[in-house]
């Protein structure tokens, strides 16, 4: 452990993004893919990187070239990478896409017999590291299987026994990827597990009627925190995003326009952004604008983890109305 806390240690899901260079094609008939760091509790740590937080992952890879390709790429972006160890016995996952924007991008996950970030045991947790950092970020995929499950528990708990729940930052992504559980029935009992040890929840309409059995946006907010959480945080689509805290504190905020390139990335480019915000102590109404804004401009780009978007281009996204602006160049 270093002497300084990061601001931010995501665990969880890692692997390969190999998406197509066609759009509106076919899986079968795409002939060209470009390939990408994946993952969305890395990609969340890529996000906040490029806005200034110092950001750390633990996960794991297969022992291949595919395991060496993410290394490199998570410390090109600045994440640190000291706790993503090799898994001999199975490889570094893939993943596919298709791309038919607006609203249609199938995901194919390449995850068997068992993907290695399943494979983090609890005993080769950091603890005190998870316990110094500023925040820590886990999603609902990391419970779908053992060892995993129990690890991302323990994190949970050091962190919920250990630490003020007032000033702790312990993040729950819902993340709900039900073709990634054996038996998706499972994951409803975990998800409210993991509620009373997180301080924000963070999903989707459909994963918080997995967590809460509550769809409508208020009605599961409320959900949320009467299991557990001090800030619900419902990612409606269409219609925005909608924050309720337990202190009564609320805010609702339409999308960013955007036009539409591959949404895949857009949640992972929000829940950064949403990350760094509340770590930079910024009222809740400003942290879901920047976050949304984030989020539209990685909808206008095709890959996610090199489309993160870094202060600046938040800024103009915000200036001029729409997530649809250029991309740096490298």
């Amino acid at each position: 452990m270093t002497s300084e806390p990061y601001d931010l240690i995501t665990m969880g899901r890692l692997g390969v993004d190999l998406y197509p260079l066609q759009s509106g094609v076919e899986l079968a008939r795409v002939e060209s893919f470009g390939k990408f760091l994946g993952g969305s509790p890395a990609n969340v740590a890529v996000a906040a990187a490029r806005l200034g937080s110092r950001t750390a992952l633990v996960s794991r890879t297969g022992a291949d070239p595919f395991g060496e390709y993410l290394h490199r790429e998570l410390r090109a972006f600045g994440v640190d990478d000291r706790w993503v160890t090799d898994v001999a016995a199975h490889p570094t996952p893939v993943t596919f896409c298709e791309i038919f924007p607006p609203d249609h991008f199938p995901i194919h996950f390449y995850r068997r017999p068992k993907a290695p970030d399943l494979e983090i045991h609890p005993h080769e947790l950091d603890l005190p590291a998870l316990r110094a950092a500023r925040a820590l970020w886990m999603t609902g995929t990391g419970l779908s299987a053992e060892p995993s499950r129990t690890a991302t528990l323990a994190a949970l708990w050091e962190r919920s026994e250990r630490l003020d729940p007032d000033s702790a930052l312990t993040v729950f992504d819902l993340d709900w990827r039900p073709a990634l559980w054996e038996d998706p029935d499972e994951a409803p009992p975990l998800y409210r597990e993991a509620l009373r040890h997180a301080t924000v929840a963070v999903g989707n309409l459909d994963e918080c009627e997995v967590a809460t059995g509550e769809r409508e946006p208020y009605a599961a907010a409320r959900a949320l925190l009467a299991a557990g959480v001090r800030l619900a945080v419902v990612k409606q689509g269409p219609a925005g995003v909608l924050a309720l805290a337990a202190d009564g504190t609320a805010a609702e905020l339409p999308p960013l326009p955007v036009e539409v390139v591959n949404g895949l990335g857009a949640g992972d480019a929000f829940g950064g952004a949403l990350a760094h915000g509340l770590l930079a102590g910024r009222d809740l109404e400003r942290v879901l604008r920047e976050a949304n804004a984030a989020g539209a401009i990685v909808a206008g780009r095709l890959a996610c983890s090199p489309a993160m978007p870094y202060e600046d281009e938040i800024a103009l996204a915000l200036a001029t109305g729409t997530g649809s602006i250029p991309e740096r160049t490298p």
